[in-house]
């Protein structure tokens, strides 16, 4: 009996066109606004005092993002935990030299008068089926702290610059465990420790890794909450490696076939290589996807704060990028 009233549960479903919800589609519908707003407003909160490299603020962000790595299921990449620690050294601050992550470059810096500061990377991964294949997602997390000189607001939250990325990569990292499938290739999740101080943790992570050679591509985030058309809600720049061809066209298809408000700045690139954290993937001819929205008034300025974020556009964007990745990891070729 109960066996024919399931036969005819079954049948009336697919006379209606249900179907069981794919793996792709439980990933992107966990990614919402409120989850947006609230990782961008906990890391762009006054007490994380502008989230400064080697600062406190910045640690408390490392501990937030490893924590919900490991609620959501995502292991460590390493056996030894979610930080990748590395130090960054530089010359006395009068001679103004930039500061310096290679092994060799710190070893030479540390023979004389030097500054010295303790970071960390974040990362998670997804093992996929193709144990030797890897695809990246990243956002730096750190931002330029405070300055006591400064009259009224002295703290640097970084709203758009970069919580509004870090909070596209989280999400996405949340998706890929919420699809509950495994990828094709391994997807290892990216927060980057030192950006605002010369692209210091993707340099490590990049000079250090033993995999750099399999990594089939590397998605970017670094502001994506704003713009400086205030006439053009929708704008977004999406930078890509031009010998692939295929990521402008994932674009320009899931944003007809899922209806997301943007309107991208689609700009291949041979070697994208400026800007931000995609220029050390770059430089080792990484294929790279990199979304932004382009600077704004309150760039690198107190004012940077969570309530000027166009909420709606930073959703669709990290909807939109979850489906990049969603290529990246599982297409057979691209």
């Amino acid at each position: 009996m109960y066996r024919k009233i399931w036969s005819v549960c079954c049948l009336a479903a697919a006379s209606l066109g249900l179907h069981a919800q794919t793996a792709l589609e439980k990933g992107l519908q966990s990614i919402s606004r409120e989850k947006a707003e609230a990782i961008v407003e906990f890391l762009a909160d006054d007490h994380l005092l502008g989230r400064e490299a080697g600062q406190p603020g910045a640690r408390i962000a490392a501990r937030y993002l490893a924590s919900e790595l490991k609620e959501a299921g995502i292991r460590p990449l390493s056996d030894e935990g979610y930080y990748q620690p590395f130090e960054a050294c530089a010359v006395e601050r009068q001679q103004k030299g930039r500061w310096q992550v290679h092994p060799d470059s710190v070893a030479r810096l540390k023979q004389g008068t030097h500054r010295c500061l303790k970071l960390a990377n974040v990362l998670g991964w997804i093992p996929g089926e193709r144990t030797d294949e890897y695809v990246m997602v990243g956002a730096h997390y750190d931002h330029l702290g405070t300055d006591p000189t400064l009259a009224g607001d002295n703290v640097y939250n970084g709203a758009d610059d970069n919580a509004s990325g870090v909070s596209a990569a989280l999400q996405i990292a949340r998706a890929f465990a919420a699809s509950g499938q495994k990828p094709l290739r391994n997807v290892v999740f990216a927060f980057w420790d030192g950006e605002e101080k010369g692209l210091l943790g993707s340099k490590h992570f990049v000079q250090s890794c033993p995999f750099a050679e399999q990594i089939k591509g590397y998605l970017n985030f670094d502001m994506i909450g704003r713009n400086n058309k205030p006439e053009q809600p929708r704008h977004v720049v999406y930078f890509y490696t031009a010998a692939h061809p295929a990521f402008g066209q994932w674009l320009k298809d899931d944003i007809q076939r899922y209806g997301l408000k943007l309107e991208p700045d689609y700009r291949a690139w041979d070697r994208p290589v400026g800007g931000s954290d995609n220029a050390s993937f770059a430089l080792r001819d990484i294929p790279i996807i990199w979304y932004h929205t382009d600077g704004h008034a309150d760039y690198h300025q107190p004012s940077d704060h969570a309530d000027r974020l166009n909420w709606e556009k930073l959703t669709d964007i990290t909807r939109a990028a979850f489906l990049n990745l969603w290529n990246l990891a599982n297409e057979e070729n691209y």
